[in-house]
């Protein structure tokens, strides 16, 4: 897999944190189709966040779909396929948030689904990567946005 994350991460804005980074190490994904590494330290200024610990974690995993569909025949008739399969890509977040203070650490999730028709990666791949790019474009630009949205509320 070419998913490759280099330590430090350098974080994306939010309110309250200055220059975020999280230095990690290589772990063990799930499952056999998957990367993971775990946060073992943080910098910058981010006051509460913790690093990784058994009770409450802090990893990123990235996970590729264990067989790939391929493209069926087209019809013969109407020379029109009769389905496209998709192909299922995660990246997926685990953090120990606290519920409530004195309380133990329970695990949030943040899942980033990618579905893939197939086919489309070597018939189109320059707009594969133009959704990419605009998707984690727009997620870094409003990082602090998002945040916000999911601490007040308020969109």
């Amino acid at each position: 897999m070419a998913f490759t994350l280099t330590s430090p991460i350098t974080g994306g804005a939010q309110t309250g944190f200055t220059a975020p980074t999280y230095t990690h190490v290589a772990d063990v994904a799930p499952d056999v189709n998957g990367k993971q590494v775990a946060v073992t330290a943080l910098g910058g200024t981010q006051v509460g966040v913790t690093a990784h610990s058994v009770s409450s974690p802090f990893t990123i995993t990235y996970v590729k779909p264990k067989n790939n569909k391929v493209l069926g025949k087209p019809n013969p008739v109407t020379g029109l396929l009769p389905s496209v399969p998709v192909n299922t890509h995660k990246i997926i977040v685990r953090k120990g948030v606290l519920p409530l203070a004195g309380q133990p650490y329970s695990t949030l999730r943040l899942v980033l689904t990618m579905d893939i028709p197939a086919g489309s990666d070597t018939a189109d791949p320059a707009n594969i990567r133009g959704a990419l790019s605009a998707l984690f474009g727009s997620v870094a630009q409003q990082s602090a946005g998002v945040g916000d949205t999911l601490i007040s509320g308020v969109m």
